[in-house]
This record gives C-alpha cells, structure tokens and sequence, in this order.
C-alpha cells in the first residue's frame, strides 16, 4: 500500500465528522480543527444558544459547519443527531465523543440523581452514540474513527468530589478498549483522549460560582492541580484539538484502542 502524500495526512476533505458537546471548551477546540482541516463538522449540543454562536463563527472563517440539538443521554435525540447528519451530509466518519458533566460533590453529599446524571451524560451518552454512528459507518463500508474523550482521571483521581466523574471516565476508557476490539473487522478504530487541567469556560465558571464547601475548595482544588504540571500551565482547549484532529487523520492509521494523555507532565507527579 502506498503511504499518504504528505501534504494529504492531515486533510479530512469528503469527511463528516460529528462533535458532542462541540460548541465551548475542548468541545470547540476539537470543532475547530477539525473544521480547518475541511471535515464537514456537526456541532451537537444541549444548548441550541452555544451552538448557533459556535456554527457562526465557524461559518464566518469559510468551514462547513452545522448544528443539531441533542442531549447525549437520550436515545431518540441521538438517533435523530445521526439521522439528520446523514441528511445534511450523505455519512458520518468520525465521530468524537466529547460531550460531559463535571460538578463537584463529595460522595457523603452526593445523591443518587446526582451519580445518576453524570453516567448518563459521561458514560451511557458515549454508548449511545458509539451504538448509532458505528451502524452507520458499518453500513457504508468505509470505515471511520471514534474518539472518545475521557480524562486523567480515567487512572488516577485528580481532587476529592469526583467519584461519579472518575466513575464514568474509568467505564469510558474500558469501553473503548473493548469497542475498538468489536470494530476493528470494519476499519472502525477507536481511541481516547485523556486531558488533564484545561483552562475552558466550564473550569472558569466553577471557580466564580461555585461554593466552596469544607471538603471541595474549587478554585484551592485548581491551585493545587496545576502546581503538580510540571509544564507550568494548565492545558488549552486546542492542546486537545489538535490531538483529536492526529486521530481523526490518516496520520493514525495504525492505531486502535488506545488512549493518549495530555496534561503537561501532571500524572508524572
């Protein structure tokens, strides 16, 4: 087989990609990248607000952009996301799963709503859309790419008050594991993400509105964290996107079933 031209390794031309949670933070980190890389992108949010402004701004560097409301957790919104994708652009060949919930509670304080919605969103979302894109894309015949977007925190906790959170990155990175064995006979490969500390709109907004309580200290919490980064900063949403968009092209073509962290050094600590 002859190798990829150079200047082709990264080009995602003729490719749909949809990205969950793809409108703010990592999410739009990722939509970006791969937006410039010329993959048709779908932004899928919860908020239609966010995703209108991200598609704009998109839309207003000359990408091919576009949006569909959808809550993750629900299987007819997920159905209808890959429905109308395939509508808007005739397939789906990558997929990313990025969409998440992180909100601090410690366990003594966490109700069973609580736990519950975190692995709906976290855990049983990336289900959900693994089960209805890989159909589509076993369909077609072409193969694709799953990303999966988990956490440090999928090896190793980062801070008290996110035992439900650390719950589903753990059940997210098994699952792609175990996914990218079951795919792997239709050139579907799957992989992880493992970010550390990424400076988004989420984290600054934990920091301003979140109370401190006596076991969880967001903005102590934040401290701490990037103390133990032995590159000196927390992350950025492209830090991230730019390894999505590595695993998205053929520059991944012989990788399955891993998972890559990026988090400046801070599991070395």
């Amino acid at each position: 087989m002859d190798p990829t031209p150079y200047d082709k390794l990264l080009d995602l031309s003729n490719k749909t990609a949809i990205v969950t949670g793809g409108a703010v933070g990592i999410g739009f980190g990722i939509s970006s990248r791969l937006a410039e890389a010329h993959a048709n992108v779908v932004i899928a949010g919860i908020t239609k607000e966010e995703s209108e402004k991200a598609v704009t701004d998109l839309k207003s560097k000359g990408f091919s952009v576009a949006e569909i409301q959808t809550d993750v957790s629900v299987e007819e919104d997920v159905k209808n996301m890959v429905d109308e994708t395939v509508k808007l652009f005739g397939s789906v060949d990558i997929l990313v799963n990025n969409a998440g919930i992180y909100p601090n509670i410690p366990v003594t304080q966490m109700t069973i709503s609580d736990f519950e919605k975190v692995l709906a969103v976290n855990l049983k979302g990336v289900f959900l859309c693994t089960k209805y894109v890989s159909e589509r894309m076993i369909l077609k015949g072409a193969g694709g790419k799953i990303i999966n977007i988990t956490s440090i925190d999928a090896l190793h906790p980062s801070s008290v008050g996110l035992a439900h959170y650390d719950a589903s990155k753990h059940g997210a990175w098994g699952f792609t594991k175990n996914v990218a064995l079951e795919l792997s006979q239709y050139k579907i490969w799957v992989n992880a993400i493992a970010p550390g500390g990424v400076m988004t709109e989420g984290v600054k907004k934990m920091q301003l509105t979140h109370p401190a309580t006596s076991s969880v200290d967001p903005n102590e919490m934040i401290a701490k964290f990037l103390a133990k980064i032995p590159m000196g900063r927390m992350g950025e949403p492209d830090d991230i996107g730019k390894v999505a968009l590595f695993l998205a092209s053929d520059m991944s073509s012989y990788i399955t079933g891993t998972q890559i962290i990026v988090d400046g050094g801070s599991l070395l600590s």
